[in-house]
């Protein structure tokens, strides 16, 4: 047992601090109890954590098809493999929080996988941003709406009136 200290001699923890040493723990055994997360075996709980945010997303609020969580053995990450609607083609997604960094031969290893790839980033608010990424380089796809080319006369001829 600690021994009780003065609140002089306690050593300063903000709020935040103090809570993400506590939830961290907890956060993870209880995510790890969702029947999608079991037996999963990742160390990194940030990762586990933004693999279950990026999960519920999926299948909550984009209502995904056929969500399952994969572990990857070669880089130690969870990833998601499900199809955005019923017969679409298997996508995999790499749940990455925001302060962990990857190198061109993790992004090699899943996109070998054969499926499309997405790469999600996980902001420490729970803010979810996707990426497509690809084996190389793709052409976009053409703008959707009302738009009409002018053409580079009419643009010189504005340029010259100013």
């Amino acid at each position: 047992m600690e021994p009780a200290l003065h609140p002089e001699e306690r050593p300063e923890v903000s709020m935040s601090e103090a809570s993400d040493r506590t939830a961290a723990p907890e956060t993870q055994r209880w995510i790890l109890q969702h029947p999608a997360m079991k037996d999963l075996e990742v160390q990194d709980s940030a990762q586990v954590h933004a693999a279950f945010l990026v999960y519920m997303d999926l299948t909550e609020v984009r209502q995904w098809k056929e969500v399952s969580c994969v572990k990857s053995h070669e880089l130690e990450l969870v990833l998601l493999e499900g199809r955005e609607k019923e017969g679409a083609p298997i996508q995999t997604v790499l749940p990455l929080p925001v302060h962990r960094s990857l190198c061109h031969k993790s992004i090699r290893q899943v996109l070998d996988r054969g499926f499309p790839m997405l790469l999600c980033a996980v902001a420490s608010d729970s803010t979810l941003v996707y990426q497509r990424m690809t084996d190389g380089l793709v052409t976009p796809d053409p703008p959707v709406g009302p738009f009409q080319d002018v053409g580079r006369r009419q643009h010189r001829k504005r340029r010259q009136q100013r």
